[in-house]
């Protein structure tokens, strides 16, 4: 991220969660069968209720090379031309299964295994869940969000109603 995470320097408190966790999000995140732009802006879908992830997110699929339209359009997948068929179903998988409770049936596993394969499905799930946990760790601790995230997400996301919350 060119920044240690503020998320993580609480994790520092407990150092068996923060090297757990570490190896965790290195797994999750690295290049693997699903791209790994993709990959972040399915954590963005998935961190719709957290301000934090979303700045966060937002910057990684930037740093990964998304489209710059993209980004901000994310919470608009439905209705955006930016976005295939294909990141459709996948961003469209990331927001349900962020909702609470999670609103995935057996009909959103038949569309998603029309562009992805088991290990695919796999990987975004992997990433949906991952960013479950920072969703509610950061909103909980009312981590703050560091100059750098701020930045980005004020300079990029601000047409989107995104705005710093609690933190």
């Amino acid at each position: 991220m060119g920044f240690i995470p503020n998320s993580m320097l609480i994790m520092v408190h407990w150092p068996e969660l923060l090297s757990a966790f570490g190896g965790l999000g290195a797994t999750l995140l690295q290049p693997g069968e699903v791209d790994g732009q993709l990959k972040q802006l399915v954590a963005m879908a998935s961190a719709q209720r957290c301000n934090y992830c979303q700045a966060h997110t937002a910057h990684s699929a930037h740093r990964a090379g998304a489209d710059e339209e993209k980004i901000p359009t994310v919470f608009d997948f439905e209705e955006s031309d930016l976005f295939t068929d294909k990141e459709r179903e996948a961003l469209r998988f990331g927001w349900l299964a962020s909702l609470q409770p999670n609103a995935i049936e057996s009909h959103n596993f038949e569309t998603l295994r029309v562009f992805f394969s088991e290990r695919e499905i796999v990987e975004i799930v992997a990433v949906i869940s991952l960013f479950g946990f920072l969703n509610r760790w950061n909103d909980t601790l009312a981590t703050e969000l560091e100059p750098t995230a701020v930045d980005f997400g004020n300079d990029t996301l601000s047409d989107t109603g995104w705005n710093r919350g609690k933190h």
